[in-house]
Formats: structure tokens, sequence, C-alpha cells
């Protein structure tokens, strides 16, 4: 199977075939549409292209130019966690949880100091709303066919993560990071460090090889089991809205 890699070096935007279309993983930060648009080009894609967008979680750099993403073409569908949708309607952020190391704090607050750190995004358009396709026990099926993948619920960084697998890969969203300034893969924020760690034991049970992650580069499941033990001593760092 083929992977293009449409993002840069903060964000990844994973894009492959599947028997119904092109898939996208994710958007990508509010402003990043037009660089996102030239680096599909160089692989001899467009909007028109792009049938569906597998969102992984309701944050600014997952979903921060969604609104302008359905506007390039009217059939592109966003197959979703319904638990997205307060954040989405929102266009923030949840601060619930916190930084899973200082040196992952330290960061976070460089970024507000930068005036980054509220992770604001456009609130998505109430008109697309009959563009989305919620993941719910009754659709599921139907959703993996289009998907050409196995949906999989990895809650944790978020309470509305999902990750998704086809064939021997895993998208990951932010169910594990592999990029500065993470640290034994664990990503640099987390809501839920039970459910994080039990995420990854579900990943870990999957018949999967490599992880594609949102930050950093595909790596093997394998590293989820070498830092697995490291999940559980993590001591969150809280930031303040």
């Amino acid at each position: 199977m083929k992977i293009i890699n449409a993002g840069d070096r903060i964000m990844n935007n994973w894009i492959y075939e599947s028997p119904s279309g092109y898939v996208m993983i994710d958007t990508g930060y509010p402003n990043k549409l037009k660089s996102v648009e030239k680096r599909m080009e160089r692989h001899g894609l467009g909007w028109p292209d792009i049938r569906y967008v597998f969102l992984t979680h309701a944050h600014d750099d997952h979903a921060g130019f969604l609104n302008e993403l359905l506007c390039k073409s009217p059939d592109i569908k966003v197959i979703l966690n319904p638990d997205s949708m307060p954040f989405l309607l929102m266009g923030r952020n949840s601060f619930e949880g916190g930084c899973s190391t200082f040196g992952a704090w330290l960061f976070c607050r460089c970024m507000g100091l930068w005036g980054k750190g509220k992770h604001l995004f456009p609130p998505l358009e109430e008109r697309f709303g009959d563009r989305l396709l919620f993941i719910e026990p009754d659709t599921a099926d139907v959703l993996e066919g289009m998907l050409g993948g196995h949906i999989i619920f990895t809650p944790g960084h978020t309470n509305d993560s999902v990750s998704l697998k086809v064939g021997s890969r895993i998208f990951c969203g932010d169910a594990a990071m592999n990029g500065y300034p993470s640290s034994h893969r664990v990503t640099i924020w987390v809501e839920d460090t039970k459910q994080f760690g039990s995420s990854w034991d579900v990943l870990m049970k999957e018949d999967a090889e490599m992880l594609f992650p949102a930050h950093g580069k595909p790596f093997s499941v394998r590293e989820l089991q070498i830092n697995r033990s490291f999940v559980d001593r993590v001591k969150l760092y809280p930031l303040k809205e």
C-alpha cells in the first residue's frame, strides 16, 4: 500500500488509497491548507481526489483547516468519533489533563508566550453537518468497508481519540508520538494516563507492524512494548487555560 505524507516536520498528513478513494488522516493547523495542497500536487493529487477525512481527534493541529477543506470539494466526507463534536463546534482544544513531562510543560509554556497557547481553530460550520459520518456501533462496519481498514478507539490523549489500522499499519493520531519534545513515544499532552496506557495495550494486541503517528516518523509497534512501563510512571503537569 502506497502512503503519501503531505505534511511537514511538525504535522504529518498521511494519505492512502482505499477501495472507495483516497483517505486523508486529519487535516492540520488552520493556516496549513495551502502548504498541504502544494505537497499533494507533487504526488499528482488534488482535493477532488480525497474521498474521506478520518479525524483522529478534535485538536487545532488535526482539524484546523477542516472548514476550508470541505469548501474545496463537495464530495469529501468526514469520518469521526461523535465525542469530537463539542470541541469541533467550540473550536478549541480541551485543557483537561496535562503535559506528560516537565520538558513538554516548558515547551507548552513557550508556545503560550509565542501566542499559540490558546489552541483555537475555526469552529466547524453547521452547514457541513450532512458531510459528517459518525463512528457508531451500527455504522462501524460500513465505515470500515469505506476506509478499507479497522477503526480502533484509543482514548487517553483525548477522550475522543480514534486510530485506524490499514493492513499492517496503524494511523494512530496522537495515541503515540515520535518527535520533540515527546519522551518514550508518549504524546506530550495526556488527558488520562490510565486510558492512554490501556490504548497502548490495545494497539499492541493488533496484528500490526508499524505505527504512523501525527508527529514524527513511523516506528515499530515493538517500541510501545519497550516503553510501556514508562506510561505508568507519567506525572502530568497541568496548564492553566
